[in-house]
C-alpha cells in the first residue's frame, strides 16, 4: 500500500494530443488498404504501438490545391509526406528567393535615409508599412490563403513558372521529406502541387515506430544513404579530403546510430536546473570511458559531452557537435601499435547532449579506407576554459548557437549602448534583451542565437521562419508571417516573441476576418543587411559584447583570458 499522499492527477500518455483530431475509423481502415502501410506486416509492432493508432495519431490527411508550395529548399520540418492522389513537381532548380517569398525585407539604408529615421522616428512602436504586413494581391489572388483548416502558401504564375523549369513529377505511392524529418535536415527540394493533391503527413514520431517494419526502415536508410551521408562524412575535417573511393567504402559501411531525446527542446527548462551529477547520468552513452575502441565515432547532428572519471565524480573535458569525431588516437594506437606497446582503451566517455545522430565507421574499414589517406595526424583542440564553464554552457544548450551574445560584466559599464543601437536599426525596436543566465563574469544574453539545432523552424505553416543557406542567419519574413506562435513557442531560449504591428498613426493592424490586432514574430537578425555586421557589436566601447560561435569550445578560450 502506497504511503505517498496527495492529489491524484493523471498522468499525459503518448496520444493524449494526435495529429488530426478529426482522423476516423474509416480514415484508417482506408489509409491500410493502401501502399506503403497495406504490406507493413502488423506483427512487427509492439501493442502499445500498433499499426493503426499510429495512423490514427501521427498522421492527417492534407488536401493541396494547384500552385500550393508543399515545401521549400532550406526549410526544417518534423514530417513526411505521402501521396495518396494527384501529383507534385520536385523542382530540379531551385526557385530564386523573391518567388518564395524569402526576399530581404532590410536592406542597406542610403544616408538620406538615415538622416530622416535620425529625425523622424516612428511615434509607436513595431510600425509596418502595409507592404511589410500582408503580400499584395495578384491576379492569382493572395499568395496566403486558408485551405480547409491550415494557412497555405502559393507560388503565384505556376504555369508559368513550372512550364519554365526542369523537374521531376511524383505521383501516387510516391513518399517525400521522410529524411529531412527524420534526422532534422533542412528540406533538399522545392515541391510544388502540380493539380489538386491528396497527401498524408506523417510527423517525425510516426515515422520512428513504423520503423519497426523491416521493409520501411530499409527504405529510409536507403535514401538517407544516396542522398546525404556522403555529406556529413565530407562535414568532417578528418574525411574532407579523401578521394572518392574511399567516400564510396565508408557510405556502403557506416552504421548510423541515435541516442537520448530528440524532443530534448521540450525538458530543456527542467533538466538545465538538475544538479550536474544528475544531468550527466541521465545522459545516454554512446562510448564508455575504458573499453576498447571499436570504430571512429562521428557526430552528424546534435552534440556529445565528453567526460572523464575524477574520483568518485565525472569531469567535463569537452564537447562536440557536427563533424567532430572520437577515439582517433586510441584506434590509430591500436591498428599502428608501437614495439612494447599495449592495446589502447577509450581514455574518456561519450554522452548524448539531448540528441545526437551518430556515424560509426568500422576499424578495420577505418584501416583501410581512412588511415592510407590522412597526409598528417590531427591533433585535437583541448579546451583550456574551465570545466565548469563548459557544464554551464552545455546544461543551458548555449552549444547550440552559432552566433550567441555573450557580455563580459566585468568589463560592461551598462551604458546600454548595444540596446539603443539595436533599436536605432529596427526602427526604434530592440531586438534582443540585455539579460540572461551568467556564469561568473560571463552573461549569455537573450538573443537569438542561429542555432545548429533550429527547432523554431519546424511546424511554420508557410515557412516564414528560414535560413540563409549563404549567411547561417535566420530571419522572420514577416509578410508571409501569420502570427500563430509556433516558432516562439518552440523557442527553448525564449528568443522569439510576438508582437502586435501598428500603423504609422500607432493603430493596430486588423485581420479582415476576425477584427483580431495582427501580430508578427520577432527576432535578432544578426543586422544581416549592415555592412559592418551587429550593431551591437559596434556600438560597444569597452568590447565587453561579442557575438561567439559556441558549437564547438575553443571561443569560449579567449572569452576566459
Amino acid at each position: 500500500m502506497s504511503l505517498i499522499t496527495g492529489t491524484p492527477v493523471r498522468r499525459p500518455k503518448r496520444w493524449d494530443y494526435p495529429l488530426d483530431v478529426s482522423m476516423t475509423d474509416t480514415d484508417v481502415a482506408w489509409l491500410r488498404s493502401r501502399e506503403p502501410f497495406s504490406s507493413m506486416d502488423s506483427r512487427a509492432f509492439p501493442h502499445a504501438a500498433l499499426l493503426g493508432e499510429i495512423l490514427r495519431n501521427d498522421c492527417r490527411l492534407l488536401r493541396c490545391e494547384p500552385g500550393e508550395i508543399i515545401t521549400r529548399q532550406g526549410d526544417y520540418g518534423g514530417s513526411a509526406l505521402l501521396i495518396l492522389a494527384g501529383s507534385v513537381r520536385v523542382l530540379v532548380n531551385n526557385l530564386p528567393d523573391e518567388q518564395l517569398y524569402r526576399h530581404s525585407q532590410a536592406a542597406e539604408r542610403t544616408w538620406r535615409q538615415k538622416l530622416h529615421r535620425h529625425f523622424f522616428k516612428p511615434s509607436a512602436r513595431e510600425t509596418r508599412r502595409p507592404e511589410q504586413v500582408s503580400l499584395a494581391h495578384s491576379s492569382n489572388g493572395t499568395p496566403i490563403r486558408r485551405v480547409d483548416d491550415r494557412h497555405a502558401i502559393f507560388l503565384q504564375d505556376c504555369d508559368a513558372v513550372l512550364g519554365q523549369r526542369q523537374g521531376v513529377t511524383l505521383g501516387p505511392r510516391d513518399m517525400f521529406g521522410e529524411v529531412a524529418a527524420m534526422y532534422r535536415l533542412p528540406r533538399s527540394a522545392t515541391i510544388v502541387a502540380e493539380n489538386e493533391a491528396t497527401l498524408i503527413e506523417i510527423r517525425w514520431q510516426g515515422l520512428r515506430l513504423l520503423q519497426a517494419d523491416a521493409s520501411f526502415c530499409e527504405s529510409i536508410e536507403k535514401r538517407y544513404r544516396e542522398k546525404w551521408l556522403a555529406v556529413h562524412l565530407r562535414e568532417s575535417s578528418l574525411l574532407s579530403e579523401l578521394p572518392e573511393e574511399a567516400i564510396a567504402r565508408l557510405v556502403n559501411t557506416a552504421e548510423l546510430n541515435s541516442y537520448g531525446n530528440k524532443e530534448w527542446y521540450t525538458d530543456y527548462t527542467t533538466s538545465r536546473n538538475f544538479p550536474l551529477a544528475k544531468q550527466i547520468a541521465s545522459e545516454t552513452i554512446i562510448a564508455e570511458e575504458g573499453h576498447s575502441p571499436t570504430g571512429l565515432t562521428i557526430i552528424r547532428n546534435g552534440f556529445a559531452r565528453v567526460t572523464a572519471g575524477h574520483g568518485d565524480s565525472l569531469q567535463t573535458l569537452s564537447y562536440l557537435g557536427k563533424g567532430q569525431a572520437f577515439g582517433f588516437d586510441e584506434l590509430c594506437n591500436n591498428l599502428q601499435p608501437t614495439a612494447g606497446s599495449s592495446p589502447s582503451v577509450l581514455q574518456n566517455s561519450l554522452r548524448a547532449v539531448g540528441f545526437v545522430d551518430t556515424l560509426s565507421i568500422p576499424a578495420e574499414v577505418f584501416a583501410e579506407a581512412v588511415l592510407p589517406h590522412l597526409k598528417a595526424t590531427p591533433k585535437p583542440h583541448a579546451p583550456t576554459c574551465p570545466s565548469h564553464l563548459l557544464d554551464f554552457v552545455v546544461a543551458n544548450r548555449f552549444n547550440n548557437g552559432h552566433r550567441a551574445m555573450v557580455i563580459d560584466m566585468d568589463r560592461c559599464t551598462d551604458c546600454n549602448d548595444c540596446v539603443r543601437a539595436c533599436a536605432d536599426i529596427h526602427d526604434g525596436n530592440a531586438r534582443f534583451a540585455r539579460q540572461g543566465p551568467s556564469h561568473g563574469q560571463l552573461q549569455f544574453a537573450q538573443a537569438c542565437m542561429h542555432c545548429a539545432d533550429p527547432v523554431c523552424m519546424i511546424g511554420c505553416p508557410t515557412g516564414s521562419i528560414a535560413r540563409d543557406e549563404s549567411t547561417g542567419i535566420v530571419q522572420i519574413h514577416e509578410p508571409i508571417c501569420t502570427g500563430c506562435g509556433v516558432c516562439a513557442n518552440a523557442c527553448p531560449y525564449q528568443n522569439i516573441s510576438m508582437v502586435v504591428v501598428r500603423e504609422s498613426n500607432g493603430e493596430p493592424y486588423c485581420d479582415q476576418e476576425t477584427g483580431d490586432p495582427v501580430q508578427k514574430a520577432t527576432m535578432c537578425d544578426g543586422c544581416h543587411s549592415r555592412p559592418g555586421g551587429p550593431a551591437c557589436v559596434s556600438a560597444c566601447r569597452t568590447n565587453a559584447l561579442v557575438r561567439i560561435d559556441l558549437t564547438e569550445p575553443s571561443p569560449l578560450d579567449s572569452l576566459m583570458r
